[in-house]
């Protein structure tokens, strides 16, 4: 695991995303944009726009797996994942100020004041960082939820916002851009209290906390054997046994008797449209 994260943190076509259902961050950078290590040498990438930080993912579970999509479409992701058992319970459900950010990622802001920002949510802290203006804003703000008003001033007055969950954090200096590290939080799916898209195959007993997302093999120029190899390794070592064995069945040819399950059917999906693309490359 230690070296997948090594090489995923030198590759910046890799997407990294912090957080849970509903809310959190993702960190991207561009080929060209420089990018150093955090201050105090923990495992991570700080940009001018951002900062990814590593200090806990190598003890977290992993496993891979793939989405279906529309048509031929698919996505793939290596969940690094927290039993249910060591997730905290939500925090309250109101802004609180918790003082000097002494996780930042840049040494020269361990001195900016942070405040938790009370969204439910349990594999991570969605906080927001400030100095100046924003921090008398978030004061103000102190004891009352959090709200869209709130989220739009931060931007402005260009506060940090970060998805904290341990050791591991995303910073988004505000305001964001795309592409590039952003922050989200969608009320709605938040409401709903899940931990993760039914979609994803993640294990009973499991939490995905931080997702790291390969490059996608399918290109403008074509099918990229050396990508899809990647991730067939990272499914052999962390994806569903049954899945993988599926999976490798239909990508052989042979006849396969699919269970009547969403993860089945949506592996099905992919490994006939990857068949379609090797038998193409």
């Amino acid at each position: 695991m230690r070296t997948v994260l090594r090489q995923a943190l030198a590759d910046p076509a890799v997407t990294w995303s912090l957080g849970g259902y509903g809310a959190g961050a993702t960190f991207r950078r561009d080929a060209d944009e420089p990018a150093d290590g955090p201050f105090d040498g923990r495992p991570g990438l700080v940009t001018p726009r951002g900062a990814l930080v590593l200090g806990e993912a190598c003890a977290l579970v992993p496993v891979a797996y793939e989405t279906a999509l529309g048509g031929d479409a698919w996505s793939q992701a290596l969940a690094l994942c927290r039993p249910l058992s060591r997730l905290p319970s939500c925090p309250a459900p109101v802004v609180s100020e918790l003082g000097r950010d002494d996780g930042a990622a840049r040494s020269e802001d361990r001195d900016g004041v942070s405040f938790c920002l009370g969204l439910p949510l349990r594999q991570a802290r969605l906080l927001a960082r400030g100095r100046g203006a924003a921090v008398p804003i978030l004061r103000d703000a102190c004891g009352r939820p959090a709200d869209a008003v709130l989220w739009e001033r931060l931007s402005r007055l260009g506060a940090t916002l970060i998805a904290a969950s341990g050791g591991d954090r995303i910073e988004v200096v505000l305001p964001d851009t795309h592409p590039g590290p952003r922050a989200h939080w969608f009320d709605k799916l938040l409401r709903l209290g899940r931990l993760h898209a039914a979609t994803a195959p993640i294990p009973a007993g499991l939490a995905p906390v931080i997702h790291l997302h390969p490059p996608h093999p399918w290109t403008e120029s074509g099918y990229d054997l050396g990508r899809h190899g990647v991730f067939a390794d990272w499914l052999a070592r962390w994806g569903d046994p049954a899945l993988v064995a599926l999976k490798a069945g239909i990508l052989a040819g042979e006849a396969m008797a699919v269970p009547d399950t969403r993860a089945a059917r949506a592996v099905t999906r992919v490994a006939r449209a990857q068949r379609r693309y090797l038998a193409s490359s």
